[in-house]
């Protein structure tokens, strides 16, 4: 049963840059640069049935030019910080992929996602950190602002069990228009 869910690669040089953001942040299990993503819909564990047919699906989806522009560090989790993050403007193109691809998982019969899509590249999940320490780090780094890429394609990665943060496989690759 394959850990199954989509998104956008991040090129070497984005990738490159954000791993300059390592470091100085105790209890922080940093996310290795070749498995920096931004999630557009996490499918999860799924049958062999089910993964089949959303490869199917994905290859009718087109969409115009998509462009991530990369907007400050965040960490999810207020009080309790548990990971670390670039934040992903959100823009109307960005949106309607998203959207696209979550009709195309409900109708693959997957249960809808309740969280609502905030774009983000993980950096660093976080264990035992509090949010005072978080704060410091972030205000040390000062803002992130003004990288940005167009990716040519979205992807269908998957992931063995693990603790998070990789390591990723691309099993299949769909352009964008």
């Amino acid at each position: 049963m394959p850990r199954l869910f989509i998104g956008l690669e991040v090129p070497d040089h984005v990738s490159q840059s954000l791993s300059f953001l390592r470091g100085g942040l105790p209890g922080a299990r940093w996310i290795d640069a070749e498995n920096y993503h931004v999630t557009l819909r996490f499918l999860g564990d799924i049958d062999d049935r089910t993964a089949n047919e959303v490869e199917l699906l994905l290859g009718g989806i087109r969409h115009g030019d998509v462009e991530i522009v990369l907007d400050g560090l965040d960490v999810f989790g207020g009080t309790r910080p548990r990971s670390l993050f670039v934040r992903v403007r959100p823009s109307p193109q960005l949106t309607e992929l998203q959207a696209d691809l979550e009709r195309l998982a409900r109708r693959a019969g997957l249960p809808a996602e309740t969280r609502k899509f905030t774009p983000h590249i993980t950096l660093a999940r976080l264990r035992d950190v509090s949010s005072r320490t978080a704060a410091d780090w972030l205000s040390m780094k000062g803002g992130f602002f003004g990288q940005s890429f167009k990716p040519e394609s979205f992807v269908l990665f998957s992931s063995r069990a693990s603790i998070g943060g990789g390591p990723y496989i691309a099993e299949a690759s769909y352009p964008l228009w």
